[in-house]
């Protein structure tokens, strides 16, 4: 279950595709942005959730959010991953999966991100979320319809 709506999101930092760390509180700093936990990079749902991501990339900034997704993933492997599907928005690496936990994206026991997207508003307050391993079109589609509501 992800976090409420309403609540604010917990600050983190984390190695960026940027080259440099990324600090949620102070890079998105009064903007909003999206947030999406995944899996693992390179595998098919991943994959396909990304690349619609992507898709839609230019319709999201339009409306100036941003967009990251995070697994545990080396830096080394979203590079790969980045470029493979030139996905124009960054990817975070989160190895030890504290960030993971923090956002309640992290499957117990055998430790794999969830896939879970948060729509942060300019405050960091949690203004939607999508909780759904299989779904892979229905955070972009949940995303589109909270930022146009």
């Amino acid at each position: 279950m992800a976090l409420a709506n309403q609540t604010k999101a917990p600050d983190f930092t984390l190695p960026s595709t940027s080259g440099e760390d990324f600090s949620l509180y102070n890079d998105m700093s009064g903007k909003p942005c999206i947030i999406y936990f995944y899996p693992k990079d390179f595998t098919r749902g991943c994959t396909k959730e990304a690349c619609s991501f992507r898709d839609t990339h230019e319709e999201f900034k339009g409306l100036d959010i941003e967009i990251f997704g995070i697994s545990k993933d080396s830096i080394e492997t979203h590079l790969k991953f980045k470029k493979e599907y030139q996905l124009p928005f960054d990817l975070l690496s989160d190895k030890s999966g504290d960030v993971c936990k923090k956002y309640k994206a992290l499957i117990p026991v055998i430790g794999i991100p969830k896939r879970i997207t948060y729509l942060l508003d300019k405050d960091h307050k949690i203004v939607a979320s999508f909780d759904n391993m299989f779904d892979f079109n229905g955070h972009i589609k949940e995303m589109i319809k909270q930022v146009k509501s």
